[in-house]
């Protein structure tokens, strides 16, 4: 309503001119004010929704956490009580990217693993893709029951992290990356990509290793930083074999993003099996916990719980069961079921399940 409104409906009012005010008169000046008063409402402003009301609103959907470096110093055992408080239930956990060190990180996660094999899914990444002896170490910890491998800094200009490890490809066709795809493939093990920028060559070198592997899949990482829905949309239009993971902290919370939540709904719709969620461990955010606030507030976005429980939880899930136990798995519980008398079916086990018998869960 604009003022001139306002003052047409004020100039419309009855004047009245009092030498002597009456009950009758006074109560008749308050019910005009009221009226003038409610002619001119006072605009709502909505109020952003706390992490605790969108835990409330939205907690019970399943939710997985498709990226978590926090393997690196144990950093996962400060996180206990806030993935329990936040309502995370599965957290794909790996450390340190592509150096020397991911070796021992590698091992943190396992252990994590060990300990919870519903709540953290391994990933590695301690091997030199430059050296052929990569390979062995690959096919190893797939056979042992690491579910992926990751993160791989498959290319890194920009990162002023990644950019600077020993172990680093040039571009994702680099070194022994084509072998290490089919590998992948062999063992139906997702492979986690960064790759910076996410444009030019090396966005071509990525599309060169998508056709090239058709049945490996390629997990973009934090596809979302420093990109644009439009380039995201480019990428799964043409590779089914692509899959999106989103940062949404990074693009909620991060002033460096150009981008906000709602611009990629719409691709997140045309593309509902192709995104999974992540914190990165909050990489360049306040915390963690702000990372997974990011994440809450994208499912708030998207306005259908069908969508965000796919995007949350079951586009990830679906990738983790989809891979059959290992023969070093099968093996192993045979010795096993030898040791304790039971009888376990190993028809069409998958890796998560032998995990989980290997374990004792």
């Amino acid at each position: 309503m604009t003022s001139q409104d306002n003052n047409s409906k004020r100039a419309t009012a009855p004047i009245v001119v009092l030498t002597e005010v009456s009950p009758s008169i006074t109560a008749t000046i308050a019910a005009t004010d009221t009226i003038q008063e409610t002619a001119d409402p006072t605009p709502v402003i909505a109020v952003e929704k706390t992490l605790t009301e969108l835990v409330e609103q939205y907690g019970k959907l399943n939710l997985s956490d498709a990226h978590n470096h926090d393997a690196s110093d144990s950093g996962y055992l400060n996180m206990v009580e806030t993935w329990k408080q936040d309502s995370v239930d599965r957290v794909i956990i790996f450390g340190d990217v592509s150096e020397s060190s991911a070796m021992t990180t590698d091992r943190m996660a396992w252990e994590a693993y060990q300990g919870n094999p519903d709540f953290y899914i391994p990933y590695f990444s301690g091997f030199d893709l430059h050296d052929k002896s990569s390979l062995q170490v690959v096919r190893d910890n797939l056979e042992q029951g690491y579910f992926g491998l990751g993160e791989i800094a498959a290319a890194s200009t920009n990162s002023p992290v990644l950019s600077m490890v020993e172990w680093k490809a040039e571009d994702p066709m680099d070194g022994f990356l084509p072998q290490i795809y089919d590998i992948c493939a062999e063992y139906k093990a997702p492979i986690l990509l960064h790759i910076d920028p996410p444009n030019g060559i090396v966005i071509d070198k990525l599309e060169e290793a998508l056709i090239a592997h058709p049945d490996t899949i390629f997990i973009f990482a934090h596809a979302n930083a420093f990109n644009s829905p439009e380039n995201i949309q480019n990428l799964l239009e043409k590779h089914s074999n692509l899959y999106a993971d989103f940062f949404a902290g990074f693009t909620d919370s991060n002033s460096a993003s150009s981008n906000k939540l709602e611009d990629f709904i719409p691709v997140m719709k045309q593309f509902p099996n192709h995104f999974m969620l992540s914190t990165d461990s909050g990489f360049g955010l306040q915390s963690e916990e702000t990372a997974i606030e990011g994440m809450y507030r994208l499912i708030d976005l998207l306005g259908d719980q069908d969508l965000a429980q796919k995007i949350a939880y079951d586009n990830l899930d679906a990738i983790i069961q989809k891979a059959p136990a290992t023969k070093t798995q099968l093996d192993a519980i045979q010795k096993l079921s030898k040791k304790n008398g039971q009888t376990y079916d190993l028809k069409a086990l998958t890796k998560f399940e032998a995990g989980k018998i290997l374990v004792g869960v």
